[in-house]
């Protein structure tokens, strides 16, 4: 008989392929739930905890930082998009550390891996030109849903990539799909940058930032790590997850960013805020609490087969 103590139930809906390939230990059918080992389980936890943690803390402290580096006199937007990508060498000395999978999988061609990392890279690249004059917002809202669906559906593109092109277990392809497409992304940013001619002023720019040039420097560098950090967070929880749980935790992080505000930069807290908080806390704790049920659910139909195979046994 088995002892359903020592397994969890991963829900087969938010884990990816790649976890579900461990050993199985009890497997009736393809419609039936799968139980890993309980030190796989908490193993795979703490990779998601991980990730989370990048994705809320880089993506916060890039916000504020991009909001210090326009307060305090920075205007140019292809630099501001330039530093999203430009952090990526940092993420070379890890990459050459992690060995690559050692398990025999068909790999993609090379021309299909390369389409790839330039498709993400061209998607990294966008400046955001879009200055909406005082009294059209709902143009601006238009285009704030439009963003939105758009950042939808690069996670999603994201996801399908991992599972149906790259097809690897290993933390090294969530680093690959972070520094090639964020290479192409630095390369057209830089292509934007002279093209537009905003080159000429980052001079003037950084003597006339009113916190010196040395902390313009700083501000501009720290973003670009924070970035990297960001986005191996939001890889790695599309990669060990799915797409649909990295957007909850990236729209968990937006409001966060006005309370951190307020707390290092003396902003105020007004009604708007609050209810922002409050909204995207309630709509990513139902999220959690549904997955808390649908493992409940399918626990209990695990232990309802295993039961009923040991009374046939018997």
């Amino acid at each position: 008989m088995v002892d359903l103590n020592e397994f969890n139930i991963v829900d087969l809906c938010d884990v990816k392929k790649s976890n579900c390939k461990h050993e199985l230990l009890k497997m009736p059918s393809p419609m039936e739930p799968r139980v890993l080992p309980k030190t796989k389980h908490y193993r795979w936890w703490l990779r998601v905890s991980v990730y989370i943690i990048f994705l809320l803390a880089g993506q916060a402290t890039a916000t504020l930082l991009g909001g210090l580096y326009y307060d305090k006199g920075g205007n140019s937007k292809w630099m501001a998009t330039f530093v999203q990508s430009a952090g990526f060498p940092i993420l070379i000395p890890v990459l050459l550390f992690v060995p690559p999978s050692i398990k025999s999988t068909s790999a993609p061609p090379i021309s299909t891996v390369l389409l790839l990392y330039l498709f993400f890279g061209l998607l990294l690249t966008d400046s955001d030109n879009s200055k909406i004059p005082k009294g059209k917002y709902i143009i601006g809202f238009l285009c704030t849903l439009g963003a939105s669906a758009a950042y939808s559906l690069y996670l999603s593109c994201l996801q399908l990539s991992f599972e149906k092109v790259l097809k690897s277990e290993n933390f090294r392809v969530v680093l690959e799909m972070q520094i090639y497409p964020s290479f192409v992304a630095a390369c057209g940013s830089l292509v934007g940058l002279f093209a537009s001619g905003e080159w000429d002023g980052l001079a003037k720019e950084m003597n006339d930032y009113e916190k010196g040039s040395v902390s313009y420097i700083m501000t501009l560098v720290w973003i670009a790590i924070a970035w990297q950090i960001c986005s191996v967070g939001i890889l790695g929880l599309i990669f060990e997850v799915s797409s649909l749980f990295s957007n909850v935790i990236s729209t968990l992080a937006l409001p966060i960013v006005p309370v951190l505000a307020v707390i290092f930069f003396g902003d105020k807290m007004d009604g708007v805020k609050a209810i922002a908080l409050l909204l995207a806390i309630w709509g990513s704790v139902s999220y959690v609490y549904q997955h808390y049920l649908d493992d409940r659910k399918l626990k209990t139909k695990a232990r309802s087969l295993v039961n009923g195979d040991s009374s046939d046994n018997v």
